[in-house]
């Protein structure tokens, strides 16, 4: 008898075990998306409210520094083609950060948000910050890399998606 109430004991702790490492397994990636997700809102509200940076031209200002990366960049074609419409390019960055961090920070459609932030940092490293010395300094890349693990995971749990998902499960029920 003592050894069935060891065994009960020692079967119930490594299910709690299993359980923990369940759950910590299932929410490992919510602190990177929420880092994210914030982080790219604040990226895209900052653009919007920097009185120099939605012009073409002058210090602080999308046109300057596309101008000044041009010939370091590593598609320059990517800032050419920005530099046809800087103020559009800057707004287009700013929406597309906009809408990559509600869409990460909320879980809707995570796994396109995260996609849409991964496209963000890599044209953003390939032009911006891609003559960065040492490579690690530039903070593009490490974004890139970030967003991958959302791409594959996508935002199975505390968000839009998982609750459309019961919705749907129910529903079908």
């Amino acid at each position: 008898m003592a050894q069935d109430i060891r065994t009960d004991s020692h079967t119930s702790y490594l299910d709690a075990r299993r359980d923990g490492r369940d759950a910590a397994v299932r929410y490992a990636l919510l602190p990177l998306r929420i880092f994210l997700g914030v982080t790219f809102i604040y990226a895209g509200l900052d653009k919007f409210t920097d009185s120099a940076f939605m012009h073409a031209s002058g210090a602080g200002s999308i046109g300057d520094l596309m101008h000044s990366v041009r010939g370091s960049s590593a598609i320059p074609a990517l800032v050419d083609l920005a530099l046809k419409n800087p103020v559009g390019f800057g707004y287009a960055i700013a929406l597309g950060e906009l809408a990559v961090g509600i869409g990460t920070l909320v879980g809707l459609l995570g796994r396109i948000a995260a996609l849409g932030g991964a496209l963000i940092s890599m044209s953003l490293w390939l032009t911006v910050s891609w003559a960065s010395s040492p490579y690690y300094y530039g903070n593009d890349l490490a974004y890139l890399m970030a967003w991958i693990p959302l791409v594959l995971a996508g935002t199975p749990y505390l968000s839009l998606d998982a609750a459309l998902h019961a919705r749907r499960r129910r529903a079908d029920s």
